[in-house]
């Protein structure tokens, strides 16, 4: 696997191309392979992806399916500030990585960076995710715990887990 260029921002600092590639990117996954179909983008009054405080994080990488940049996402996730998904919490979530880029260990690195990011962003928060159950050990790498049961969000098992 070639070397991954990390990029995080807010999203008016997101430009045009890098707006479609994570769209694209989140659409190919989370909607075509999971067969799902869910309203990815968040609605006119709160869209999360646009509010003031998501941080998106963004890795690419030189690939032979590149965009004018010589470059293709191969990664994403956001991280959204205490209020927005969670009272309490901040959360991380639409954490992603391109089929074709998975098995070496990408996803680590993935949330290994969102997760200095929320230290940078949000000091000292506690993490709250909403995990597709099937992830359960993926996450308990990096210190989330389970703490509720299983239930349905757009038709996938899923499961609450916080990070102290």
């Amino acid at each position: 696997m070639s070397k991954v260029t990390w990029r995080h921002k807010k999203f008016s600092q997101l430009s045009l191309e890098q707006l479609y590639d994570m769209l694209k990117l989140r659409a190919d996954v989370f909607v075509v392979e999971q067969n799902c179909v869910y309203p990815d983008l968040d609605g006119e009054n709160d869209c999360l992806d646009r509010h003031s405080q998501t941080i998106h994080l963004l890795g690419y990488q030189n690939t032979d399916m590149t965009n004018a940049k010589g470059e293709q996402l191969v990664a994403h996730l956001r991280i959204l500030a205490k209020g927005q998904s969670y009272p309490r919490h901040i959360s991380i979530g639409r954490v992603v990585t391109a089929t074709h880029a998975r098995g070496n260990g990408l996803g680590h690195e993935l949330l290994t960076k969102g997760l200095t990011l929320c230290q940078q962003y949000f000091p000292n928060e506690p993490i709250k995710i909403s995990a597709q159950q099937h992830l359960k050990t993926y996450y308990a790498k990096h210190g989330f715990e389970q703490v509720s049961a299983m239930y349905l969000e757009d038709g996938i098992p899923h499961i609450a887990m916080i990070r102290d």
